[in-house]
């Protein structure tokens, strides 16, 4: 019988490891193909090396570290950058014609989306920064309205002046010791302080002299940085379905942020209730979490304690870290520039001098030898700032303001695409990935700011000794378009208010040797604080 079976024969062998072989070299040329494709495609345009499945990513994760600047350099070059990456593709814009259709013209195709949201909700919940749609717009109109109070304005003026001067006590004490300070850990300390106190009409207290460690404030920051890790960290779900790692961590810390929220949520809603029932108590608290509370007792209004909770979060998150991180970079950019530390300081003595003279008041002797008298002169000046005083410092005005054109306290803000779209300089872009204007790049570029754009000059903004502002489309540190920022003008207080009490008084140095870089997070910190000395000034 002849055997059949002849799969062990040499030539079997021999036409299996030939077609193993022409599969391979199939494969290899269909790859090398498509490198070529890309790398012809490409050679005209601006933008990072881009493999097969990985895309760009090998280039980005060897610049993570300075992406803000990595992105300059390509920007500089192009108005509009695209990086494919693994699951989606970015596309990076700076010119402000391609911003204004992205967060205006066509807003309604560029929303937070699925992926942003789903990144931030464990802290956000769905508060006005993380919402879209209808929840946004409802919550939107409330806050707006809320934010025009003078109610709130006044409040929140004397607030940040509190807080400001306990700051100046403690480089006041700083100063008379001889002792340097991490100016971004204070101010850190001062806004979430402040922030909490406008917020939820609390006091936490990390300002405090001996600066004690707060369960709340060091939950926050460790969500914070958690959830801004996310954006990098593609096992991040699965983290969280095991509760390990970071994610185990953010679980801990949302447990202490949440007890805290709910527990000062409930405790003013009996206070609120316990005002109603005593016709002698005519106190009325203006935080934000109170105003929302009355705002919820209307039958029409849904609001739950978990909508409280999520509306204040926002806030704070929105009010503590980007103000900080804006009050260190001017404060690194004031002593870098003695020029404009020097004209600064004259604007300052002027506003004094007119002030006193507007109260009828004589200025205390300020010693700086003697740290009653001097800080009795300080506390005298703090008073002389009102909210019209401060909308008079145009100079200072445009020292904040240049400070953020350079620094964006969001150096990046991405958005979803649900549709197809083409931007105005013709670059298309697909549903499912993300469009991301870049505010620190836009700030750098020669073709929306002139050959001096790297400069920090904050005289580009005034004209006739008056503040002028620039397009929030050229300018967006505030965002533009539906979106803007509503506590645009309460930043501003807050941050004119303690630039005119430091600056006044002090004059500020950094440590020899000390580094500044930032940090890669959603917000523009630096990376090792800011060390520096303090001396006064009268």
């Amino acid at each position: 019988m002849s055997n059949l079976d002849n799969s062990n024969s040499p030539s079997n062998y021999n036409n299996g490891y030939y077609n193993i072989g022409s599969m391979i070299l199939i494969g290899c040329c269909m790859v090398s193909s498509w490198i070529f494709i890309q790398r012809w495609g490409q050679r005209n345009k601006v933008g990072p090396k881009t493999w097969p499945l990985i895309g760009a990513a090998v280039e980005q994760l060897m610049n993570f570290d300075n992406m803000h600047d990595w992105l300059v350099e390509y920007l500089s070059k192009s108005k509009t950058v695209v990086v494919p990456m693994p699951f989606t593709t970015y596309t990076y814009i700076a010119d402000p014609a391609n911003v204004e259709h992205v967060l205006k013209t066509n807003f309604a195709n560029y929303p937070k989306g699925e992926v942003y949201q789903s990144y931030m909700e464990v802290l956000l919940g769905n508060g006005i920064f993380n919402a879209d749609g209808e929840s946004w717009r409802k919550q939107r109109k409330t806050a707006s309205f809320e934010f025009a109070s003078k109610n709130l304005r006044d409040f929140s003026t004397v607030v940040f002046r509190e807080y400001s001067l306990k700051l100046f006590t403690l480089l006041s004490q700083a100063s008379f010791q001889n002792r340097s300070v991490d100016m971004q850990e204070l101010l850190m300390r001062m806004t979430l302080d402040s922030i909490c106190k406008v917020g939820f009409g609390v006091e936490i207290g990390t300002l405090a002299p001996h600066l004690p460690e707060n369960a709340f404030a060091r939950a926050f920051d460790t969500a914070n940085i958690i959830v801004t890790l996310r954006f990098i960290d593609p096992l991040w779900k699965v983290k969280k379905f095991l509760n390990v790692g970071s994610e185990a961590l953010l679980t801990q810390s949302m447990k202490i942020i949440d007890d805290f929220t709910y527990s000062v949520i409930r405790r003013r809603k009996a206070e609120i209730e316990e005002a109603k029932t005593d016709s002698n108590n005519t106190k009325m608290k203006h935080d934000i979490l109170s105003r929302f509370i009355e705002l919820g007792e209307d039958p029409d209004n849904d609001t739950t304690e978990k909508s409280l909770r999520d509306i204040v979060l926002n806030f704070v998150i929105a009010g503590r870290d980007t103000t900080a991180t804006t009050l260190s970079w001017g404060i690194y950019m004031i002593m870098t520039h003695e020029d404009v530390a020097e004209k600064l300081y004259l604007e300052l003595k002027s506003i004094e001098e007119e002030r006193a003279n507007e109260e009828k008041v004589e200025l205390i002797d300020c010693d700086i030898e003697d740290p009653v008298s001097f800080n009795k002169r300080v506390s005298q000046f703090a008073d002389l700032l009102t909210y019209d005083s401060l909308s008079k410092l145009y100079y200072l005005h445009a020292v904040i303001t240049e400070t953020l054109r350079l620094y964006p306290a969001v150096p990046q803000d991405p958005k979803g695409i649900l549709e197809d779209d083409i931007l105005p300089d013709g670059t298309k872009v697909k549903a499912g990935g993300m469009v991301t204007y870049v505010p620190y790049s836009m700030g750098r570029m020669e073709y929306n700011w002139g050959p001096d754009a790297a400069a920090f000059k904050p005289e580009r903004w005034l004209k006739d000794g008056f503040f002028q502002n620039a397009s929030p489309f050229k300018f967006t540190a505030f965002q533009a378009g539906p979106r803007i920022c509503l506590g645009k003008d309460s930043a501003y207080l807050q941050m004119k208010m303690a630039l005119a009490i430091l600056c006044r008084f002090y004059k500020f140095k950094l440590v020899q040797g000390h580094p500044i870089k930032y940090r890669m997070m959603t917000i523009l910190s630096m990376a090792h604080g800011l060390k520096l000395t303090v001396s006064r000034c009268s």
